[in-house]
């Protein structure tokens, strides 16, 4: 069934996933004895367990079936997770707000000239791969606006990303329901007092390495590392829905609101 934009929505089907972390292994034998357990593939919806990591897993393993992902922290750190509890969940998945994310479309042109293309649902970044800093020039919508960044990288984040890897450099927090992107240096050497900015969700960001030779770079969308490239364009794929629910009384916009003010 294809849920609602909103709460109210009733899933039959429960698929369970978890990490091998031995609570995320305990928590998913206790689930699936009190609530069953169906095939992702079958499902309706799907529950899993543990960190951050896990979630972002599952969202790129079901991207393309526009699948409803609850997740409860048995990992770490769990920003895209909520509270573990074993009882009452029937209840917390029908009351739960609904996120709908886009995730963001890399494509890559290595040193060879071979095309690669990846997804990223929290940034796009791009290092160097030497103790030698890195080039960069940055393009948006077609017009340069930096002609060179000399830096260790730099980042494009999406609004869930943005409290990610994209806040320990230093980046924006940007609100969930912002259409924005956030684009981030690294470490950046010159110019020196540049921190970024914020761009319109529907950006289109072109970066070329320059001195590619001398200065190697490797292009990470999320997980998927692509090494020693020669440009790199990122844009948000809106034609992919991402969603993931929340308990109401900790939804994800409320995390990052939350997240402005801890000091």
């Amino acid at each position: 069934m294809p849920p609602d934009e909103g709460r109210g929505m009733k899933f039959e089907k429960i698929a369970f996933v978890a990490t091998e972390m031995p609570e995320a292994q305990t928590a998913l034998k206790n689930l699936r004895a009190r609530y069953g357990d169906v095939a992702p593939e079958k499902a309706d919806i799907i529950v899993a367990l543990g960190g951050d990591g896990l979630m972002l897993q599952t969202l790129h393993k079901h991207m393309e079936r526009r699948i409803p992902i609850y997740g409860m922290n048995r990992g770490s750190v769990g920003f895209l997770m909520n509270e573990y509890k074993d009882d009452s969940l029937i209840e917390r998945l029908d009351a739960a707000e609904l996120a709908t994310l886009h995730p963001l479309r890399m494509k890559a042109t290595l040193a060879t000239g071979e095309k690669k293309e990846a997804l990223a649902i929290n940034e796009v970044a791009l290092f160097r791969e030497t103790y030698q800093a890195a080039k960069l020039r940055i393009s948006i919508d077609g017009k340069t606006r930096m002609e060179e960044l000399v830096c260790d990288g730099v980042l494009v984040a999406t609004p869930a990303g943005s409290t990610a890897y994209n806040l320990s450099a230093q980046g924006p927090i940007v609100p969930i329901d912002a259409a924005l992107l956030a684009l981030t240096p690294i470490s950046a050497f010159r110019p020196r007092r540049w921190r970024g900015a914020l761009l319109s969700h529907r950006a289109h960001v072109r970066i070329e390495i320059l001195e590619q030779g001398k200065r190697p770079v490797s292009a990470v969308a999320d997980h998927t590392e692509f090494r020693n490239v020669r440009d790199v364009e990122v844009e948000e794929d809106a034609s992919i829905d991402l969603l993931m629910l929340f308990d109401a009384d900790h939804s994800l916009d409320e995390r990052i609101l939350t997240e402005q003010f801890l000091y």
